[in-house]
């Protein structure tokens, strides 16, 4: 869960007003290529969290869910959402599911190649949507707006 709990971590110095200065130690600028560390977390967090919100473009959790189903690849993110350990993606299958464009966008917006961004997201969405969806399935409202979103990591850094 390095990967999450740098996320969490990110999140929280964000709500904070915290910069944080210095790259993570351990494997995560491997992880996330060349996102550059919490810099680039700080970068894709919002990004996720409109991804995820019933506010973004795809249509909140369940819109994504039936983005990944209508891709082949339901069963992978039911994983997420369920009590069992979560599938892997790639990030040509993320590419698959959100297409080629909306990935070519987050990867203008972030500043790195597409396969950075797809990558990046692919580590990341599993272990958030797990966190997110912790009684093993998802919430009939969805998970709210973006500002929804950011409290629930904020409740989420508080059981760290």
């Amino acid at each position: 869960m390095g990967l999450l709990d740098s996320v969490l971590g990110a999140a929280g110095a964000m709500m904070g007003g915290q910069q944080q200065q210095q790259q993570p130690q351990g494997g995560l600028a491997g992880m996330l290529g060349g996102l550059g560390g919490a810099g680039g977390l700080a970068a894709l967090l919002p990004i996720v969290t409109s991804m995820l919100s019933n506010d973004g473009q795809h249509g909140g959790l369940g819109g994504l869910l039936e983005k990944f189903n209508q891709a082949g690849l339901g069963d992978a993110a039911k994983s997420w959402v369920g009590s069992g350990e979560n599938q892997a993606i790639s990030g040509d299958q993320l590419t698959q599911v959100l297409g080629s464009g909306a990935i070519g966008d987050i990867a203008s917006k972030l500043g790195v190649s597409h396969g950075d961004a797809a990558g990046s997201l692919a580590q990341m969405l599993p272990g958030l949507i797990d966190k997110l969806t912790p009684h093993g399935q998802a919430p009939a409202g969805g998970l709210g707006s973006s500002g929804d979103l950011m409290g629930m990591l904020g409740g989420l850094l508080n059981q760290r």
